[in-house]
């Protein structure tokens, strides 16, 4: 029988359809494109925003019209928090939340079985980690290990405690075994992912993010360790002792949300910008090359012109690589919701479109530093004669080669910008 699957949203999601892709092969089942007719449809939903809903609704009648015998399962955020809305429609077959998902495959069979249409939502409060390992993954060069899921922080803006719960960690053996098993099927590069990864161990260890990055910094063979983003809270000094090991790559992405020390408040979020800076400063005492990427919402409730203007100008003393911007996007259910003040959909387009503008100029201004040196690439890809990959501060770089570099370590002489790359 043939599987295709779909995944929404984040690094999270798209290491859980690995494993449940491997699972179905394993099973002997074979996995084509999701373009492709197919007898089993997967979909790992987002709620993170309201496009996430509407896409993911999108991509659920998408897959029942184009397979209509199919035995469609929708699974994830979405699913979490709105099952209603997708028991809704029609050709809908099994729904899971954000756990159970390791047991999709048992799930579909049984239905083969019984042709019982299940919701399966648990507490994902009272929920423990789910484990799943891979031995292998997508691509041939870089590989998404999953070490935490759930957080705790309860930013106002944000759904995802409520549909991903609370912090929970992998066992720290199974995340060494899992990545010594990745390195020994040939990866050369992991990245580390959760929804709130900085606060691996905080749950039931004496025994953190730091330890664990410790002891990966050992294993023969592993040359990049990248982690998926971090928040700056979790950046403590025994963080940055780690950080001076080799082995962790020269990119780091933290989330900031807003430069405006107001609009963080009513966020939430457990820092303010001289707090924020001050972290930024150390780490660039330590890598003073490192690429930090960011996350910023705009039009927040009560952002004003002059808060986003203090956000602008912060940002480019920060003096980001890139930053990734998002319109704050209403969540039913979280206190952001019913604040008073909401900003106008079409301020909040052009303060994207100015921050976006701005991310471009940081981004080839960082680019320019590295022109005329000589950079080492993970190459990834070949097509005809030219090989692709990334640095260890995350630049894309396109220059000649064999397809016998992939998954190799390639030192290249960069000469110019060819945005968004380098070659």
């Amino acid at each position: 029988m043939k599987v295709s699957f779909y995944t929404l949203g984040c690094k999270v999601n798209l290491y859980e359809s690995e494993v449940i892709m491997n699972m179905f092969k394993k099973r002997g089942y074979e996995i084509v494109d999701f373009n492709d007719k197919s007898h089993i449809v997967i979909i790992n939903t987002c709620t993170v925003t309201n496009t996430s809903d509407k896409k993911s609704r999108n991509i659920i009648r998408q897959a029942v019209r184009n397979n209509p015998n199919a035995i469609i399962v929708v699974m994830g955020c979405y699913s979490q928090v709105r099952s209603e809305d997708i028991k809704s429609i029609p050709g809908v077959n099994i729904i899971i939340g954000n756990s159970n998902k390791s047991k999709v495959v048992d799930l579909v069979e049984e239905y083969i079985k019984n042709k019982e249409n299940k919701t399966i939502i648990d507490n994902i409060m009272k929920t423990c980690f789910e484990p799943m390992e891979l031995d292998k993954f997508e691509t041939k060069t870089r590989a998404f290990v999953k070490i935490q899921d759930g957080c705790n922080n309860f930013c106002s803006y944000c759904i995802i405690p409520y549909s991903r719960g609370g912090i929970r960690s992998k066992e720290k053996e199974d995340v060494i075994r899992e990545v010594n098993c990745l390195v020994n099927n040939g990866y050369k590069e992991v990245v580390l992912t959760g929804i709130h990864t900085g606060h691996y161990g905080k749950d039931k260890y004496d025994y953190d993010f730091s330890d664990l990055l410790t002891e990966l910094c050992k294993i023969d063979g592993l040359l990049r360790i990248r982690i998926s983003s971090i928040e700056i809270t979790e950046l403590d000094d025994k963080f940055m002792k780690v950080l001076q090991n080799k082995k962790i790559v020269d990119h780091i992405h933290i989330p900031l949300q807003s430069g405006c020390d107001k609009i963080l408040k009513l966020m939430n979020r457990k820092y303010d910008t001289n707090y924020f800076y001050n972290k930024i400063e150390k780490i660039r005492s330590i890598r003073p090359d490192i690429s930090i990427t960011t996350d910023l919402i705009v039009g927040f409730p009560n952002e004003t012109d002059n808060d986003f203007n203090d956000t602008y100008e912060f940002i480019k003393k920060v003096n980001f690589t890139k930053v990734h911007v998002f319109p704050y996007s209403r969540r039913k259910g979280t206190p952001a919701d019913l604040m008073n003040n909401q900003v106008d959909e079409s301020i909040k387009k052009l303060r994207v479109r100015k921050i976006l503008e701005l991310s471009k100029e940081l981004e080839i201004n960082y680019m320019t530093k590295f022109i005329n040196k000589k950079l080492d690439i993970l190459v990834e890809t070949y097509e005809d004669g030219i090989i692709t990959g990334h640095t260890s501060n995350y630049i894309c770089v396109k220059t000649r080669g064999n397809e016998s570099d992939i998954n190799t370590i390639k030192s290249v002489l960069v000469k110019e910008i060819d945005y968004p790359n380098m070659k």
